[in-house]
Order: structure tokens, then sequence, then C-alpha cells
């Protein structure tokens, strides 16, 4: 798949997106219906009705290509994939849930194992990311669309962090530390991707933890503006396991984080 297919697939993905976002506030304002599925975790109508519409949408633009989701996926049968998308309708349940403006939609497609394509909608905060390959990613804020390249929007001299926790592992601070973080804010979602992309942030660092689908598309934003993603051992991350577990994961805005 060529340059400008990848484009047009991204391009007719955007309304779609924003047709998903807003769906999923209209259901919150008239009240969730949540389940809890067997791992514990909950799902809402808006995770299944935002799923319905991006994978509908995707399924009519790429007939062919497989399309795992985190609400359909069946983690007994082993991935042998490696070009397929990966959609997570809503990222940050807990989050939606309670009425907070963290969570996300997600789309990626990703292709010989390398995520390319990316859509990642943060309805609430009136923000939608995407990207269709290097150096094309876009945050559309305001119906205003904004390149984005890691430039460094925090204080010079300062590396400011996101992590997963407001009380990271010992581990995490470890890595922290090394990386001369000065601060952190927790959060919670596919977001803290994003937000590096727009140089908001400088740094991110995670232990193995969620799945492919939470990754991906926020994964893909942020590497095509220019950030460095790498596992906390300094390997490629990499797309396409049998089980869909995320490996470690490490962002840096760029090599120097404090300038």
């Amino acid at each position: 798949m060529n340059n400008n297919e990848l484009k047009n697939i991204t391009e007719k993905l955007i309304s779609t997106s924003e047709i998903a976002g807003k769906k999923s506030i209209d259901l919150y304002k008239k009240g969730l219906k949540k389940i809890i599925k067997p791992d514990g975790s909950p799902v809402t109508n808006g995770d299944l009705e935002v799923n319905k519409i991006l994978t509908e949408k995707i399924s009519e633009l790429t007939p062919n290509i497989p399309i795992i989701s985190e609400e359909t996926v069946n983690l007994e049968k082993k991935n042998n994939l490696k070009t397929f998308w990966l959609i997570d309708p809503i990222d940050g349940t807990k989050e939606y849930i309670s009425g907070q403006d963290e969570y996300t939609t997600n789309a990626a497609l990703i292709i010989d194992y390398v995520p390319v394509v990316g859509l990642v909608g943060a309805p609430k905060k009136n923000r939608l990311f995407y990207t269709y390959g290097k150096d094309n990613s876009y945050m559309i804020e305001n119906e205003k669309k904004i390149k984005l390249n890691c430039e460094k929007k925090t204080p010079k001299g300062k590396v400011v962090a996101v992590t997963n926790s407001s009380k990271p592992s010992s581990t995490i601070i470890e890595i922290l530390n090394k990386n001369n973080v000065t601060s952190f804010t927790p959060m919670h979602s596919s977001y803290k991707f994003c937000v590096i992309a727009t140089g908001e942030f400088d740094f991110y660092a995670a232990r193995e933890r969620a799945y492919e689908w939470d990754y991906a598309a926020g994964h893909a934003i942020a590497e095509n503006a220019g950030a460095i993603i790498t596992t906390l051992e300094n390997k490629k991350f990499q797309y396409g396991k049998d089980d869909y577990k995320n490996l470690s994961l490490m962002i840096k805005r760029n090599k120097i984080l404090d300038a």
C-alpha cells in the first residue's frame, strides 16, 4: 500500500472517528449501560457502539484486511497476522464511566508488524490525532489542522513525563531519574502518546502491561511525529505477537529531552 492510499484511507476515517467520539459523549449523557467482562474490566454500550461505528467503516474501506478489536477478539486463538487493524474503541473505559475527559477512541493499521496508520480521538478534549506515515502526524483541534513534530513545549531545562500511576513503581522511578525527569503527571489512556507528539510532554516509560490495541494508534502518531519508541531495554517495540500482549515501553520526545 503506497502513501497516497494510506492517506486516503486515513482521511476517510477522520469523520468516522469524529462521529464515534460524539456518540460516546451522547451515550454518556443518557446514562451508560455497564457490564463486567470475564477479566474483571468494565465495558459499556459506549465501547460497543464506538466499536461498531469504527469497524463498519474500516471494513468498507479495506474489506480484505482483518480487524482485531478489544471487544471482539478471541484471546484463546493465537494471532498469526502481520497486516491487520487494531481497534480499541474506548481506551480508558473507567475514566469514561466516571465522566473524565481523558479517554480516547483508537484505530490503527499494522503493516508488516509496524503501526503505520493511527487515529486517536479525544472527544471531550475536542482533539483528534491522526497519521498515515513518517512525518505525517496531525492534530485537529477546534477545526484547525496542526502538523505534529514533537517540538518541545515544556519549559527549557525541564523534562516532564507522563506515567500510568501517581505512584510509579521503583523500576519506573529509576528510569525517570536516569532520564532526568523533573516532574510527572499520571495519565490513563493512549492520550499520553499524543501529548508527546504535540511536545506537551517529553517522556513516558512503562513495564509490560495491556495489549497491542491499547498502544498501536498512539504509537503510530508519536513515532511518525518524530518520537523515539523502544522497549525499556532499548529494543524495537513489536506488534503481531501471538497473544497481543505488550512489551515494556519507553517514549522519548527527542534524543535531547530538556532542550
